[in-house]
């Protein structure tokens, strides 16, 4: 199951408190305050792993605590100190107040490390208040409680290309026939229910990532379909791939004009992102009904005020014009 979005609690660890003890050893008639510090508490640091690719690890976790500092020890020894709690997320995953909806963190590259809640101070022993004054102390500090915060964990993926398109446009097809990704691919909409990512060689040095998302329906930005629910999941990205079916009962015009409503709905700032198009399963037409149709949507989208970087037809089953494609793309990246 995929799983982007989870609530939790985070605990850090109190602070062990200290004690109040004294020295009584033979021969050592004044001994005096002996008790020790009490341990800090432990930390929550959040991890990055690229090896972790959804949130499902915390599907059924309400709560995490880091260990408790230890109280303080006789002959002034110090409590031991609370074991720290990593929470290791995948790249993408954004930190989010829980009550205010505010990102705390966003962490995107593997191996990062960041501590999100200290942990309580430990408290004094009763030998750190001995004096000229106070030979014998009897006072001892409690350890500091440690922080509490909910927050939502919300992972935004990371790709440089994302596909954007009605459901049944070819999206998964293209995804499986240029990357290593393997989706789930039928003939019927939709078939994709969860975001993809796939890695597009173009030799053995350069690569770019793409992303599939489950199809955009009319009325999507009301809450119809699942497009608009995994749209987070394309912010990331620097070009998107409009995908335009040739042979869908919806002409080329319609499809086009109602995704990027669809987009400018949810966000102003993916609206105006760089993109491409894609007219996808040319191989289903004649050559002269194709032309037609090209011609008539290049002048359709003259009219629009974003131009797009480039309209070219594809056929990922002939697969028409998908190395001009991932040229293309690639091309574009490095620009932007």
């Amino acid at each position: 199951m995929f799983i982007d979005k989870v609530k939790l609690k985070l605990s850090s660890g109190k602070g062990g408190d200290g004690i109040v003890s004294w020295r009584r050893e033979k021969f050592v008639p004044l001994g005096g305050p002996d008790g020790g510090h009490g341990g800090k508490g432990g930390d929550i640091f959040f991890r990055v792993d690229n090896n972790s690719h959804t949130l499902g690890a915390f599907r059924n976790i309400k709560h995490l605590k880091a260990e408790d500092g230890e109280k303080g020890k006789i002959q002034k020894a110090y409590g031991k100190y609370g074991e720290g709690l990593y929470v290791t997320v995948p790249p993408g995953t954004v930190i989010k107040d829980a009550e205010t909806g505010e990102t705390l963190i966003d962490l995107i590259n593997d191996g990062d490390e960041v501590m999100f809640l200290k942990g309580g101070r430990g408290g004094l022993g009763n030998s750190a208040f001995k004096s000229s004054w106070n030979q014998q102390p009897t006072k001892a500090l409690p350890g500091q409680p440690g922080l509490t915060k909910e927050v939502f964990l919300e992972l935004k993926l990371i790709s440089d290309i994302a596909l954007v398109g009605f459901p049944n446009v070819g999206k998964s097809t293209l995804i499986a026939t240029i990357s290593n990704a393997r989706p789930e691919i039928a003939n019927y909409e939709f078939t994709t229910l969860t975001p993809k990512l796939g890695t597009v060689n173009i030799d053995y040095r350069r690569s770019f990532v793409i992303a599939d998302i489950p199809g955009i329906i009319e009325g999507a930005s009301d809450g119809k379909g699942l497009g608009l629910e995994f749209l987070s999941h394309i912010e990331r990205s620097k070009i998107l791939l409009f995908m335009l079916d040739v042979s869908n009962y919806r002409d080329l015009e319609t499809q086009y004009k109602a995704l990027r409503i669809e987009l400018k709905l949810y966000s102003e700032k993916l609206y105006e992102r760089d993109f491409g198009i894609a007219l996808t399963k040319i191989d289903t037409l004649i050559e002269e009904d194709l032309n037609i149709k090209i011609s008539e949507f290049s002048k359709v989208v003259e009219n629009f005020e974003k131009k797009p970087l480039f309209i070219l037809p594809i056929s990922a089953v002939s697969h028409s014009n998908l190395e001009q494609l991932k040229f293309l793309l690639f091309e574009n990246l490095e620009i932007n």
